[in-house]
């Protein structure tokens, strides 16, 4: 069974960053999760809302697609 580890307390530590950048093109949760259906990622609403909160992993290859949609560097996103 794969462990996901928490740091400081989430499981991913680009959802502060997620949460501004979609806000800056005012998306809403729903949309960005479309965006990321077309780019073969399947989500939903509610898993875009556990990554913004830092509840949910976030694989390598969705932060590729999220770095992309939101129009940022994978770096901005992973920079505290």
């Amino acid at each position: 069974m794969l462990k996901i580890y928490d740091y400081n307390g989430k499981k991913n530590i680009c959802g502060d960053k997620v949460h501004e950048a979609r806000c800056k093109l005012r998306l809403t949760q729903s949309d960005l999760a479309a965006r990321l259906q077309i780019e073969g990622i399947i989500i939903e609403r509610d898993s875009v809302s556990r990554i913004e909160i830092g509840t949910r992993f976030v694989a390598d290859y969705e932060l590729m697609a999220l770095s992309k949609i939101l129009g940022v560097t994978v770096d901005w996103l992973l920079s505290e």
